[in-house]
């Protein structure tokens, strides 16, 4: 039986909360090459080799993806805080182990328990972001959001290689926990649940299923390389298998653990595709240039990490900027640039690697990652914003398990195109020099078709947007049977009641009230529509904010206006949210038009294709009226009576 629904609060002051997020995001993906580049004197101290010692970044890499499916059952289930100090706690424990362990296997343990959390931590700062965000600037926290994991692995490699020179890898534990510590006890001061919480069942099949199939699909990939072709072509069809029965168990549960209704939505799964490409774009260049400059030029750790850092840095910068560009213009610029951008800097610094300038390398690679930030926050944040508010949790879930998914993939392909061309050109008589070159080159090529592939993706997520947010155009057989253009100018109502961007929710309720409406265009001073708010739009913000909404609703209808005093105490709360609201924070920015001249075939099947009451008549960007389905029903059976009724008599 559900429980009580908590009672969630919108986040009138949401930066505090989102800056938790986006540091517990970057806590996360900064510990998973954290330990990478402390391998070897690792190995050292405990006597094992590089076969052994790789499990700790590839068995990390596992286990994260593996408990990134179930996070959207915690997050659903307890309270934001505690889930939060919890999470975070488990990756302090597991840290202090690794500092103090003895041996590697108990290492090992530590590592993986930091790995439960980086799996439960990234898309719980995601959903946080979504849930706290006022609509606006959602492009924004986004992109925030999306530096903070982009750039997480590349500071990490930095920070362990200065450190690394100084002092031993045991520090690199002591200084992850402290920043747990930190980022602890910051969640606990400013955050607070903004969801309805209830009592969703943990589904253990499925998180079975699915573990079963990420550990053998990715697995198999990480091996695919290293010669043992049969047993990653048996791993990858053993996952390969159980996610198939994941997504069967999926679709037919009541309460699924997953839900995947977010993928019938071609525009999100087009986002997702383009993220997890940039992503494993991203794990590729990290590893493959700190990789290659160490063995074929003898660079030292750190040396490497600092030939990436200013890209590192400049990502940072972009990623917001990259935002706010989403919250103006969509998509449509951002996401073909930004893959451009990799593309064709990653066939810059494949043909700069046959030179000796570390400082060439690090120019060309600035714009490589400047890509990537174009492409992840906003990609993340169209994605996201064609979901509905009860599709978001899973839809973050999605990102956060693509996310695991792509770094595995992005590491496994990097080092085993790089090994196995490196290797093949030695063994023909090349120079080791030489043949690490073509190595480099082989995985800059293979990043450049992948950036390809996403240009090809990114065209066609904008052209699956701008269907969705246009009229349908009627056939040319139908356009006549209904008089042509011009046939429903009379049918447009001019003295339209609008709304300004400044005016409040809560102004627009009431004069929805007094006219007698149930919804209005948003117009700025020049007339140009920018949005619509229905009531609709508002009974939904009410419902998911504030949880006696549905309650006091309807005490106050069947009481003539005379709730309770604990709804009455409530509507006054929501009331007075109202009243700081802008309608842009609830209104629909993308609005479906239809231009003054449009066809009576087509007003129907926009108003149809698409579940509205009324769409707005254009002149180019200027609203000129409003067409309601009443007003065409109405002229509709007018008609026919006129036509008809005298033969029926």
């Amino acid at each position: 039986m559900p429980s009580a629904p908590s009672a969630p609060h919108a986040a009138r002051k949401p930066g505090p909360m989102i800056a938790v997020a986006a540091a517990a995001a970057f806590l996360a993906t900064f510990n998973e090459t954290f330990l990478n580049v402390a391998l070897a004197p690792i190995m050292a101290d405990f006597g094992i080799g590089v076969a052994t010692a790789q499990w700790l970044a590839t068995g990390y890499m596992l286990t994260a993806a593996v408990f990134v499916p179930v996070s959207g059952f915690f997050y659903r289930r307890f309270p934001t805080r505690a889930l939060f100090a919890g999470v975070v706690g488990l990756m302090l424990l597991g840290s202090l182990i690794g500092a103090l362990a003895p041996t590697f296997p108990i290492l090992l343990g530590g590592r993986l328990l930091q790995a439960i959390g980086t799996g439960l931590l990234i898309p719980i700062g995601m959903n946080i972001t979504v849930a706290a965000s006022p609509r606006e600037k959602l492009g924004l926290y986004m992109g925030i959001m999306g530096a903070m994991t982009t750039i997480g692995p590349s500071v990490s490699i930095l920070v362990s290689g200065a450190l690394l020179e100084v002092t031993t890898w045991r520090t690199l534990m002591w200084v992850f926990a402290a920043l747990c510590a930190i980022v602890l006890f910051a969640g606990a001061a400013v955050l607070r649940t903004l969801i309805t919480l209830g009592r969703p069942r943990l589904d253990v099949l499925s998180a079975a299923l699915i573990a079963i199939g990420l550990v053998g699909l990715l697995y198999g990939v990480s091996t695919a390389f290293s010669g043992a072709l049969a047993m990653a072509f048996v791993s990858m069809l053993v996952g390969i298998a159980a996610i198939v029965l994941f997504a069967l168990r999926q679709l037919r549960a009541s309460d699924p653990l997953l839900n995947l209704s977010p993928f019938a939505n071609p525009r999100f799964t087009l986002g997702v595709l383009m993220v997890m490409a940039t992503l494993t774009i991203v794990f590729a260049m990290n590893i493959a240039i700190p990789i290659f400059l160490q063995s074929a030029q003898g660079q030292s750790s750190l040396d490497a990490a600092l030939t990436v850092a200013p890209a590192i840095l400049l990502s940072a910068v972009v990623a917001p900027f990259a935002g706010r560009a989403f919250d103006r213009s969509g998509i449509r610029p951002l996401a073909a640039t930004g893959f451009v951008l990799i593309g064709a800097f990653a066939l810059l610094v494949a043909w700069a690697a046959g030179g000796s300038s570390l400082l060439l390398i690090a120019a060309l690679y600035v714009p490589l990652i400047a890509g990537t930030a174009l492409v992840v926050g906003p990609v993340q944040t169209f994605a996201l914003s064609q979901l509905s508010r009860e599709q978001s949790p899973h839809g973050v879930t999605v990102f956060g398990t693509g996310f695991q998914v792509a770094g595995c993939v992005g590491t496994a392909i990097a080092t085993g195109v790089y090994g196995a061309v490196t290797a093949a050109r030695a063994s023909s008589g090349i120079a080791a020099a030489d043949a690490a070159v073509t190595g480099f080159r082989s995985v800059g090529l293979l990043v450049a078709i992948i950036a390809l592939a996403g240009v090809v993706m990114a065209f066609a997520a904008v052209r699956s947007a701008a269907r969705a947010s246009a009229a349908p155009v009627a056939p040319a057989a139908l356009a006549s049977a209904d008089g042509g253009a011009g046939a429903l100018a009379p049918l447009i109502a001019r003295d339209v009641f609008t709304l300004s961007p400044e005016q409040t929710v809560l102004e627009a309720l009431q004069m929805f009230a007094v006219r007698g409406i149930s919804g209005a265009p948003i117009a700025d001073r020049n007339g140009r529509l920018v949005g619509f708010l229905s009531d609709g739009d508002v009974m939904r913000y009410l419902a998911a904010e504030h949880s006696l909404a549905r309650g006091m609703f309807t005490v106050a209808a069947s009481t003539g206006g005379a709730p309770g005093a604990s709804e009455d105490d409530a509507l006054s709360v929501a009331m007075r949210d109202l009243m700081q609201l802008p309608v842009m924070r609830l209104g629909e920015r993308r609005v479906i038009t239809i231009p003054a001249d449009a066809s009576m075939t087509e007003a129907v099947a926009a108003l149809a294709d698409a579940h509205l009451k009324k769409v707005p008549v254009v002149d180019g960007k200027r609203m000129v009226g409003i067409v309601s389905r009443s007003a065409i029903n109405r002229s509709a059976v007018a008609a026919y009576l006129e036509q008809k009724l005298p033969q029926l008599v």
